[in-house]
């Protein structure tokens, strides 16, 4: 069989596939994630393709790419208070976890500390694709993706740190560079705005999506994840809204949910391929149960009593706010490969940690009784579901108080 029709079936398999299970409850990213595994188990190294590994990077920067472009600092600051709160109870958490992991668990300083974020962190990307697919109301809904964001870059600032941390000159240098970065990211969008894209009409998707990559490949050449870069990039883009419109407009961020939608399964598939059999063992399956029933609750307990203490909110609103956090995935499935790579981390361990991030992926999917899903178009979609309904509510509206209806007294 041929290189061509093999990549041609594996697209359709990680596009359509996925899709079709949805029917049950079983979120797309998982799927693709087990078409990996399996892939792995049937060809061992022979499934490590360089092709797939490359769209696989540009799914998952373009993911953090989008994420980034979707923060929003006017809504933070609304609830600035609260996020503080929230930062600071969740600081708190990962440094406990971190000691614990470190002082029980025989793993280094930095790979404890890596674990605290795998386990705590919520999918801003993942959480944010399929916010409306949960049925929350609009005040739900903001504080589950503003503390997503904060969590987020919280997480992130933790990671640049912790992989840095090892060596002072190496981290000084890297702060450095990042630091250029964020201020010639901005010049790079000005110049290109400037010099470029007036004389090519319709080039602001392709000039954002290749510095979101430039800006991914810097970060990971840095020693830190494409992610980062990636994130910073959609920031910046985002922040320089007033002065460059066209950079992060609706038509740019529909063509970026595009771009991702196509891209994103093959980074999950990816990761499938990445899993070490040992890692699939009864060992690992009891392990990950005993992590997931005792973070996972505790993950969910802390933010209902951080709602309802501190913001008085009702019992549901803070549980529903607290299920649509629950998920880990893409930041777990991260950090336990960079945990596997860099500080040799039993495969019992990243074994475990793939079932956590699977099991708290499926939660909000069974709780809601809506399948999760990464695929930006799959917001877009509910979002044009709710305005539509909106506007066939004030249409009906307006037909009962039309002077034709009888029940209107005439003029």
């Amino acid at each position: 069989m041929s290189k061509e029709l093999i990549y041609l079936l594996l697209i359709f398999a990680l596009l359509v596939i996925p899709r079709a299970l949805q029917r049950f409850s079983i979120p797309a990213p998982l799927t693709c994630l087990v078409f990996g595994i399996g892939a792995m188990l049937w060809l061992g190294e022979g499934s490590h393709d360089p092709v797939v590994g490359l769209l696989a990077t540009l799914g998952i920067s373009s993911l953090f790419l989008f994420a980034g472009l979707e923060v929003d600092l006017a809504d933070l600051r609304k609830g600035m208070w609260p996020l503080l709160a929230h930062l600071v109870i969740r600081s708190a958490t990962l440094a406990g976890v971190a000691w614990l992991a470190w002082h029980y668990g025989q793993l280094q300083w930095q790979a404890a500390a890596l674990l605290a974020l795998a386990l705590l962190t919520p999918s801003t990307g993942f959480i944010m694709d399929s916010l409306s697919q949960l049925g929350l109301d609009e005040a739900e809904r903001f504080w589950v993706s503003s503390k997503a964001i904060a969590g987020e870059l919280l997480a992130l600032a933790a990671l640049f740190v912790v992989l840095q941390a090892g060596d002072p000159v190496h981290m000084t240098l890297s702060s450095m560079a990042l630091l250029a970065m964020m201020v010639g990211l901005p010049l790079l969008f000005i110049g290109l705005g400037r010099w470029v894209a007036p004389h090519a009409p319709g080039s602001e998707f392709s000039l954002l999506v290749m510095v979101g990559m430039l800006a991914a490949y810097i970060t990971y050449a840095l020693g830190v994840y494409y992610l980062v870069g990636a994130f910073i990039a959609g920031l910046v883009a985002r922040l320089l809204q007033q002065r460059m419109p066209s950079l992060a407009s609706h038509e740019n961020l529909h063509a970026l949910r595009l771009f991702a939608s196509f891209f994103v399964p093959f980074y999950f598939f990816n990761a499938g391929t990445k899993v070490p059999g040992e890692a699939l063992s009864f060992e690992a399956l009891g392990l990950g149960l005993v992590i997931t029933l005792v973070v996972l609750p505790l993950r969910i307990a802390v933010i209902w009593l951080q709602r309802r203490v501190l913001f008085g909110e009702s019992f549901r609103s803070s549980l529903r706010v607290a299920l649509a956090l629950s998920p880990t995935l893409i930041f777990t499935l991260v950090l336990a490969a960079i945990m596997r790579e860099r500080f040799d981390v039993p495969a019992v361990l990243f074994g475990a940690l793939l079932l956590y991030a699977a099991l708290t992926t499926l939660l909000p999917s069974l709780v809601f009784r809506r399948p999760m899903d990464v695929d930006p178009l799959q917001n877009e979609a509910a979002d044009a579901a709710v305005v539509e309904q909106h506007t066939e509510s004030v249409r009906d509206q307006v037909e009962v108080l039309s002077p034709g209806d009888p029940a209107t007294p005439p003029r």
